[in-house]
């Protein structure tokens, strides 16, 4: 048996260690920061578990208690600091990357770095994004065009009887086609072995970051390599993917930058821009799957989102129909006339206004200790987002914020140049948060918008739509920030009839 001394050593050694942990957990910054749940260890983790289940009710609790400060509530691999009030979301948002770091919160979240590797974190794709794309929408919109008309037509048929249809799958295939017809080009956007892999990594992207952030921090590299399923959509890709750009690369060499029928797409883009940089041909397949990410991902769930509120308020369909049809009657289909119907742009806004993918937004770590305006300590490494699921309803901002208004923003617009500029889909702002918010607001968000606005127009145009009689719209999924629309859900589909004469697009 282990003799006196020894016994001593022991029980004083677990006292100094007990002293140590009591002195750092009170010099510790987070423990000055108010708690929505329990705080003290262990205990904490009574309040992770109700992060994943009741973060709404968290954050809104803490928006009473807290507005206009931060708070903190606990995960199940660290604490998460929470944001309130325009004023402190704007100095999150304003923050330099050096400080609050966007590329780092974005890591920690979707922990990209324990699942594609280190090549993640040359981010630039998104220049290519915000620049090429986003200065080439009308040239590329009666490609996205013709890829949707054709893409429903195969998925939801046209008949005069109605249809069942489980909507989220389809919603996922038609805007990963129709994105797809602007990264990759034809026939690949239309190769089911491609899109499969797209799709997969999107959805796999949520899966291995939910299971990552189980665990601590020096575990994740080791659980990152035991969960292969982000890495796996890279290695299937690659064969598809590489054999092009090795084509393309040999065209450039051969003709120039410039030949004919040189393809118009982002791939072309980034082989552009990666030629520059000196970018190996893997990290060129990384970009794409992340920019299909992107793609699919926020817009399937907005598309969604919304032909749930189509199909649960009838009455707006037919406002929505005048308009659309008297704009494409005078100006024919365009970016330009899509940019007109007020009345579509504003029901999207409002759906993502109340059903927002995410509860939280601004997603920031902190690259090392900072301290905020009001004196407030947040140190190196911890984790801080926006609670925009309150700023989208705060009843300073919107009359009757829990309301769904769909046409709130499109009479907002009818106060001059300024109001209609500031109340449009793809203007971010304090109390609209879904594309984020500042510099690092989301780069593809003019793509996305114009695309999923073309959807609800072509099905509004050619299809009837609703619930089933006994259906009423279904429940959000809702799992720690996630809002995410019913994956399960029905909406009953028939041949558009006349009211009005069906339309037929030319693209279809």
């Amino acid at each position: 048996m282990p003799d006196h001394d020894s016994w001593q050593f022991a029980t004083a050694f677990a006292a100094l260690l007990l002293l140590v942990y009591l002195v750092r957990r009170h010099l510790d910054p987070l423990r000055s920061i108010p708690t929505i749940g329990p705080s003290a260890p262990l205990l904490s983790y009574v309040g992770a578990i109700r992060y994943l289940f009741d973060l709404e009710g968290m954050v809104r609790e803490g928006y009473m208690k807290y507005y206009g400060t931060i708070f903190k509530v606990a995960m199940l691999d660290g604490w998460l600091v929470i944001f309130t009030g325009p004023k402190l979301i704007d100095e999150l948002r304003r923050s330099p990357e050096e400080e609050l770091s966007a590329n780092e919160g974005v890591a920690e979240v979707l922990q990209l770095r324990h699942t594609l590797g280190p090549g993640v974190d040359d981010q630039f794709h998104v220049a290519v994004v915000r620049d090429k794309l986003t200065r080439n929408l009308a040239t590329l919109f009666p490609d996205v065009l013709d890829e949707i008309a054709v893409s429903f037509s195969e998925y939801i048929p046209t008949t005069e009887e109605w249809t069942e249809v489980c909507i989220w799958p389809v919603v996922q295939k038609v805007i990963a086609r129709a994105s797809n017809r602007v990264i990759i080009g034809l026939p690949r956007c239309r190769d089911q072995a491609y899109l499969d892999v797209a799709i997969n990594f999107t959805n796999d992207v949520f899966a291995s970051s939910f299971l990552i952030n189980l665990f601590p921090e020096f575990l994740k590299p080791l659980i990152g390599k035991a969960v292969p399923m982000v890495s796996k959509n890279k290695k299937r890709l690659m064969p598809m993917v590489i054999p092009m750009l090795h084509e393309r690369q040999r065209m450039m060499e051969t003709h120039g930058d410039e030949w004919e029928g040189k393809p118009h797409d982002l791939l072309q883009w980034l082989l552009e821009e990666a030629r520059v940089k000196g970018t190996p041909f893997d990290h060129i397949v990384e970009k794409v799957l992340l920019v299909n990410f992107g793609a699919i991902h926020t817009s399937s769930g907005a598309f969604t989102h919304a032909l749930y509120n189509v199909s649960a308020y009838p009455q707006y369909i037919e406002p929505l129909r005048e308009e659309i049809e008297a704009i494409v009657a005078q100006d024919g289909w365009s970016k330009a006339s899509l940019g007109k119907m007020r009345k579509l742009d504003s029901f999207f806004k409002e759906t993502l206004r109340l059903t927002d993918g995410s509860l939280l937004n601004i997603f920031r770590k902190a690259a090392k200790d900072v301290t905020l305006s009001d004196g407030t300590r947040i140190p190196k490494g911890t984790l801080v987002a926006a609670a925009s699921v309150t700023a989208h309803t705060d009843d300073a901002k919107y009359a009757e914020p829990d309301v769904f208004d769909p046409f709130r923003f499109a009479r907002m617009r009818e106060g001059g140049v300024e109001d209609s500029l500031k109340h449009q889909l793809v203007n971010t702002s304090l109390d609209f948060l879904p594309f984020g918010h500042g510099k690092h607001a989301c780069p593809g968000r003019f793509f996305a918008a114009n695309e999923i606005k073309t959807m609800m127009a072509y099905l509004l145009l050619n299809y009837d739509m609703k619930f089933a009689e006994e259906s009423k719209r279904p429940a959000n999924i809702r799992f720690g920030p996630a809002n995410l629309p019913s994956m399960s859900a029905k909406v009953l589909f028939r041949k558009r009839r006349p009211g009005r004469e069906g339309y037929t697009n030319s693209a279809s």
